[in-house]
């Protein structure tokens, strides 16, 4: 008999050709597989020997519980004797981001403040120059194998990486990160390639920048659709390469990025360390632009702490930078931050500050939001989408309610056309001021379509 995977185990090379057996595979349904080997007569012992895991984590797969990590699926696929292309396997780079958002045993992973502490002292250490946290700062940043690379490398590579990630970035702004996010993994895993090729000095530079950007591309549309983990693996590799090419612009711009990740998960103070540390880096890359990026973003983290004073004294600090910037001469990951952006920052602001200090603040959020939303096109979907309900917000808590509410199925409407976890979280505020006020019809109306969307989205 050739048995696979254990010379104590009936399974068979037959086993893994039949056809349902191969759409299971295919599809990664290990409760499937395992199920369809117990029919074969494979004991739960036996599959627990084969892959390493012990009988109560077969039994729970068995009985439905979901396998999403790519070590483990891996260590099932080779301890099962399973071809790794039978799994979508073989390509490890790109399977391993594609699968980044595990639910595999939780008591296992590092908490989410150990991770963060890890990914600050890489920040720091990258930032500037120096370990200054004193704490291990990298064994968590991922470091594929990489594919053989092309033997030399001219500017017309690069400037292929930099136009792909222009593409793939006007993509997300419409559609979203899910929409885009397996094209942008795929496309990094052909540009790693270029990164041992020979090539100039200049080539070289301008390859780590345009590869840094498409990390940090990664690391946004990951976060986009709440692969956190995964998002935090690629802004510190992002972070690596764009301080090899030289760019502090761009390491400003990553961890923006990455605080950014922080105030959606509602921890402020975190945030902030990532902003201090981008401060740094757009301060001395001498871009007036960078600086107003990061600016308005920590007055966004003070709002959301209660601190007023220092909110405003942010968004005075964002316009006057703002007012001095060059925008013609911005590199393409700041250039985002137009006029309108920074209306919708000041909308956001006081949106905020609105909520959490005096409602107020509506009288400066609600014509900032409309400046803004009155400017975005198709190709700014998602920012639309989070504006109108930081409009409609705003209009509830200054009992405008028929017009909060009207505001908000626009909100909506136009999240059911997006891929993106983000714009799904940002209606809950919302829901939550109509939830509020359900003695009123069209308030109570606006929560009920808000709870049916995020229902159907996470179904």
């Amino acid at each position: 008999m050739n048995s696979i995977g254990s010379q104590s185990s009936s399974v068979t090379r037959e086993v893994w050709e039949d056809q349902e057996m191969r759409n299971a595979l295919a599809a990664r349904e290990v409760s499937t597989i395992y199920k369809l080997l117990r029919r074969k007569g494979v004991s739960q012992r036996q599959i627990a020997a084969m892959t390493g895991q012990s009988q109560s984590e077969v039994s729970e797969i068995l009985k439905g519980r979901q396998v999403m990590a790519y070590d483990v699926l891996v260590r099932i696929a080779d301890g099962l004797g399973v071809p790794r292309g039978y799994m979508g396997l073989a390509y490890d780079e790109v399977t391993a981001a594609r699968v980044a958002e595990t639910r595999e045993a939780p008591e296992a992973e590092e908490p989410e403040n150990v991770k963060r502490r890890k990914f600050l002292a890489h920040a720091a250490a990258v930032a500037v120059g120096a370990h200054v946290l004193g704490a291990d700062s990298g064994s968590w940043v991922s470091n594929p194998v990489l594919t053989p690379a092309p033997g030399r490398i001219g500017m017309t590579d690069v400037r292929q990486v930099e136009a792909a990630t222009r593409a793939l970035r006007s993509l997300d702004y419409q559609y979203g990160g899910g929409f885009c996010r397996d094209a942008v993994v795929a496309q990094l895993s052909w540009g790693q390639q270029m990164l041992s090729a020979s090539g100039t000095d200049v080539v070289k530079q301008r390859l780590h920048v345009a590869l840094a950007d498409l990390h940090n591309l990664a690391g946004w549309t990951s976060f986009d659709i709440g692969l956190i983990d995964s998002a935090r693996n690629h802004f510190g590799r992002a972070l690596e390469l764009a301080k090899a090419g030289d760019s502090n612009q761009l390491v400003a711009n990553i961890l923006y990025r990455m605080g950014r990740v922080y105030l959606h998960k509602d921890s402020p103070d975190d945030a902030l360390k990532m902003f201090q540390l981008g401060q740094i880096a757009a301060q001395e890359s001498g871009s007036e632009l960078a600086v107003a990026v990061i600016c308005a973003n920590q007055a966004w983290a003070y709002a959301m702490m209660g601190h007023e004073e220092q909110t405003m004294k942010l968004i005075g600090r964002t316009r006057d930078e703002f007012a001095r910037a060059n925008a013609a001469e911005a590199e393409d990951w700041v250039k985002f931050f137009n006029e309108d952006d920074v209306y919708a920052m000041i909308g956001t602001v006081h949106t905020v500050l609105a909520q959490q200090v005096d409602t107020k603040h509506t009288k400066f959020a609600i014509p900032a939001l409309h400046r803004a939303i009155s400017s975005y096109g198709d190709d700014m979907a998602r920012s639309k989408a989070f504006n109108l309900s930081f409009l409609a917000t705003n209009h509830l808590l200054d009992g405008d309610i028929d017009h909060g509410a009207k505001i908000g199925h626009q909100a909506v409407d136009l999240a059911q056309h997006l891929k993106s976890r983000r714009v799904r979280d940002r209606l809950l505020p919302l829901k939550e001021e109509a939830d509020k006020r359900r003695n009123y019809t069209d308030a109570r109306e606006l929560a009920d379509s808000i709870g049916r969307f995020y229902e159907a989205d996470v179904s």
